[in-house]
C-alpha cells in the first residue's frame, strides 16, 4: 500500500461486485475505508440479460475490503430512491466520521432493440438508474462535501457510450450522455468548494455485464451458441489496442488517480479508459 488515498473515505454505488467491488478494493488498497450501496437485486428486465447481484456479493467485496485492514460499511439501497441513498450515506458518514470521495458506479445495461422498438419501461429503468441513479448519488454526497470544506473528488462512471452513437442500445446512450453532461455542469457548481467532479468513460469491461449469452448473440447473431472466445474476436475489431476489452481494475485505476491528489488540478475531463474505441 502506498496510501494515494490515505484517511479518505469513499462512497461507492453498485459495489456489490464487477466494476464497483473492484473500485472499492483498489481505493482500500491505498488507505481508504468504504461507504457501499447495492441494490442487491433485479431491475426491470435486466435480469433477462445477466443476473443481478445479490447479499453474498455484497458480503464478497466487504470481505474483501476488510481483509485490506479498511473498515467498510454497506447497505442495500436502491440509487433510483434518493431517500434510501441519502440514508445509507448519511448512516456511513456518521460512522466513518467524513466524506472525501464520491464515485457514482451503479448502472445497468439493456441491449437488442432500435429505438423505436424499445419498450417504455426498458428506456425508464434505464434511464432511471444510469442517470437519475447518479444525481441522486451526488445530490445525497454533495451536501456532506460542502458541509465540511475540505474539497473533496466525484467520480462518474459514464461509458465511451457518452462519447457517440451507437446502435440497439439508445436507451443505454443517451443515460451515458447525460451523464457526461451533468458531470461538466457540475464541476463547474462545484470548483468555488474545491470539489473536482470528472467522469471515467470504459468501453467493454469483462464483468458480468458483457459476459453473458444474449451480449455474445448481439454481436453474433447468426450463431446459434455463440462463445466467449468468439465473443471476444468480434470485441476487438471495436478497440485500436490488440484487446478485446478491458479488465474491471483498468477502470478502478483511473478512478484512484482521479480521487487521489495526483489530479488536484483536474475537473471537468471525461476520461476514455478504452483501448482506443473513442478514438477509432
Amino acid at each position: 500500500m502506498t496510501g494515494r488515498v490515505a484517511g479518505k473515505v469513499a462512497f461507492i454505488t453498485g459495489v456489490a461486485r464487477g466494476q464497483g467491488r473492484s473500485h472499492a478494493v483498489r481505493l482500500a488498497e491505498e488507505g481508504a475505508d468504504v461507504i457501499g450501496t447495492d441494490i442487491c437485486g433485479p431491475v426491470g428486465a435486466t435480469s433477462d440479460y445477466y443476473p443481478p447481484a445479490t447479499r453474498e456479493d455484497l458480503a464478497e467485496t466487504v470481505r474483501q475490503v476488510e481483509a485490506l485492514g479498511r473498515r467498510i460499511i454497506v447497505r442495500e439501497a436502491d440509487v433510483r430512491d434518493y431517500e434510501a441513498t441519502k440514508r445509507a450515506l448519511d448512516e456511513g458518514v456518521a460512522e466513518l466520521g467524513r466524506l472525501n470521495v464520491v464515485v457514482a458506479n451503479a448502472g445497468i445495461f439493456q441491449f437488442g432493440d432500435q429505438v423505436h422498438l424499445t419498450s417504455a419501461e426498458a428506456w425508464r429503468d434505464t434511464i432511471d438508474v444510469n442517470l437519475t441513479g447518479v444525481f441522486n448519488t451526488c445530490k445525497a454526497a454533495l451536501p456532506h462535501l460542502h458541509e465540511a470544506d475540505r474539497g473533496g473528488s466525484i467520480v462518474l462512471i459514464s461509458s465511451d457510450a457518452g462519447f457517440k452513437g451507437m446502435p440497439n442500445i439508445g436507451h443505454y446512450v443517451a443515460s451515458k450522455h447525460g451523464v457526461i453532461g451533468l458531470m461538466r455542469t457540475l464541476a463547474l457548481e462545484n470548483a468555488e468548494h474545491a470539489i473536482r467532479v470528472n467522469a471515467v468513460c470504459p468501453t467493454n469491461c469483462d464483468t458480468d455485464m458483457i459476459q453473458n449469452e444474449p451480449m455474445y448473440k448481439l454481436f453474433l447473431p447468426a450463431h446459434d451458441k455463440p462463445t466467449r472466445d468468439e465473443f471476444a474476436e468480434v470485441a476487438a475489431t471495436m478497440t485500436a489496442l490488440p484487446v478485446p476489452w478491458v479488465d474491471a481494475r483498468d477502470i478502478s485505476n483511473a478512478v484512484l488517480f482521479l480521487a487521489s491528489e495526483e489530479a488536484r488540478y483536474v475537473t471537468g475531463v471525461a476520461l476514455p479508459v478504452d483501448a482506443g474505441v473513442a478514438v477509432k
